[in-house]
């Protein structure tokens, strides 16, 4: 959980000052360490609580009161950085919908979205959006799976709904500048994987199994996702990931929600999370990025899946975003990178875990639903109908897939076939247990 924070001299109230709760008001530092000692951003602000506990309890002397003005004039520079940051990221809205769950969505004009921040993109404008044929529909009301239009708002046309970053979201990364990314996560990243490789891919289809998976540790994260990828690990790696996640680092909860995510730099400095960073241009008014998935499956009980496209466009070379009923959501530009520039090398289908071993041991944190392939169909997570595409642009099954897990007594994996659902896997499993001490 991250904390608000502010001098004991308050500032005059601006626009842009960002409004921080003082703890030395408080003088509990006790609370301070408990709720930021997973947040190195946050360690300036136990300084401040510290001298000025100390202080009250001493003559102050010229070193402790220069400590002093340093530690809030580091404060307010942080403060001043974190405001600038929520000003490039959050684009005015000519309309704002508060959403039950607490998020909050501008809808911003198309053309005046982040992406076109970018250097490459700058004075572009949207392109013009091909018509999608309406096959392989999944499911072809949006809306089941939208929680923030349950009450009946929309977008108006012209604009795009973005969910609003605030200052806490910030407060929660490992620090700012890896806000939105995955360079801040240094924890174990564990797999359970259907690849195929070796090969030119312009695109991908599949459909997935919503769940909402345990957590032990707001540090770790639980996903089901696809990989267009190209490059070499570690190196110039370009990847394009679409899929749904529970990350609480990010979000501020443990609700399963739709993202995307692109790197051109084997995620060292390039890409982020949804809109976070310029980059992915978002197109659809209906369908905001980063969005709770209010349906998800329960064990034995109902099952609910959603189904993503990615294609390569012949014309303009950009990367689409289609859901599974052929609506356009958007499209990452062509110019964004290196070896994705003209087709994915491998695809990738699966589950992925972080493992931060918080209690000394291999996390509990469930992949999928929390139980291995070997249960089958309502109990075990799926992915099915997975495809890829052609230099034809056709869809294709898969030719000689490969599963993989990096750790099978914790998480494992089981491919199979069938008329009905085409090359699908099941995988996961439940984290710590017996198999996996």
């Amino acid at each position: 959980m991250g904390l608000d924070l502010f001098s004991s001299k308050k500032p005059k109230p601006r626009d842009t000052d960002v409004s921080l709760v003082d703890v030395r008001r408080e003088h509990k530092p006790k609370m301070v360490f408990s709720s930021s000692i997973n947040c190195p951003l946050l360690h300036i602000f136990i300084v401040v609580s510290f001298v000025s506990t100390i202080n009250s309890l001493e003559t102050p002397n010229q070193e402790s009161i220069n400590q002093t003005l340093r530690s809030e004039q580091e404060l307010q520079n942080l403060k001043k950085t974190i405001a600038t940051r929520l000003r490039q990221i959050n684009k005015p809205g000519v309309k704002t919908i508060q959403v039950p769950n607490g998020d909050i969505i501008d809808c911003v004009l198309i053309h005046k979205q982040l992406a076109f921040d970018h250097p490459l993109l700058k004075g572009q404008t949207p392109m013009d959006l091909p018509k999608s044929p309406r096959e392989h529909n999944q499911f072809d009301n949006m809306s089941d799976f939208q929680l923030w239009s349950l009450s009946g708002e929309s977008c108006p046309d012209g604009t795009v709904p973005i969910r609003r970053v605030t200052e806490q979201d910030i407060l929660r990364a490992h620090s700012i500048n890896s806000f939105g990314t995955k360079a801040g996560n240094r924890f174990l990243h564990e797999h359970a994987v259907a690849l195929v490789e070796k090969d030119e891919f312009f695109g991908a289809q599949a459909t997935f199994n919503v769940w909402s998976p345990y957590l032990e540790s707001q540090n770790e994260f639980s996903l089901s996702q696809m990989w267009l990828v190209s490059g070499t690990f570690g190196k110039d790696l370009n990847s394009i990931e679409v899929g749904w996640h529970v990350y609480p680092r990010l979000y501020g909860d443990n609700r399963p929600r739709f993202f995307i995510y692109w790197t051109a730099d084997a995620y060292q400095s390039t890409g982020c999370h949804n809109l976070l960073c310029p980059g992915f241009v978002h197109t659809n008014k209906n369908f905001p990025i980063g969005a709770e998935l209010p349906k998800h499956s329960t064990y034995t009980g109902q099952q609910f899946s959603i189904t993503f496209k990615i294609s390569k466009d012949k014309n303009t070379g950009n990367w689409l975003l289609e859901d599974g009923a052929g609506n356009l959501i958007g499209y990452w530009p062509a110019p964004l990178f290196t070896r994705l520039k003209y087709h994915a090398d491998e695809v990738h289908f699966g589950g992925e875990i972080v493992n931060a071993k918080s209690r000394g041991s291999h996390t509990s944190t469930a992949m999928g639903s929390g139980h291995f392939p070997e249960e089958g169909f309502g109990k075990a997570a799926f992915i099915r109908n997975m495809q890829v595409i052609d230099s034809d642009n056709n869809l294709i099954s898969l030719a000689n897939p490969t599963y993989l897990a990096s750790n099978p007594n914790c998480y494992s994996i089981q491919g199979k076939s069938s008329p009905n659902w085409g090359n699908h896997i099941y995988y996961g499993g439940p984290g710590k247990s017996e198999k996996c001490p």
